[in-house]
């Protein structure tokens, strides 16, 4: 018996998962506020060593 081999290499034909819509828009939505705070955070601590 020969094994099939199934290379298909298009992004096309991976279907999109509503839920990975909703969890990028998650990581945004946490993730943004939290990278403002930390940048915040770095520059008046920088401030500090002046």
């Amino acid at each position: 018996m020969d094994a099939q081999r199934h290379d298909s290499g298009d992004a096309m034909d991976v279907p999109v998962n509503p839920a990975v819509g909703r969890l990028v828009f998650g990581w945004l939505l946490v993730g943004v506020p939290l990278a403002y705070g930390v940048i915040t955070t770095l520059s008046r601590v920088g401030q500090l060593f002046q």
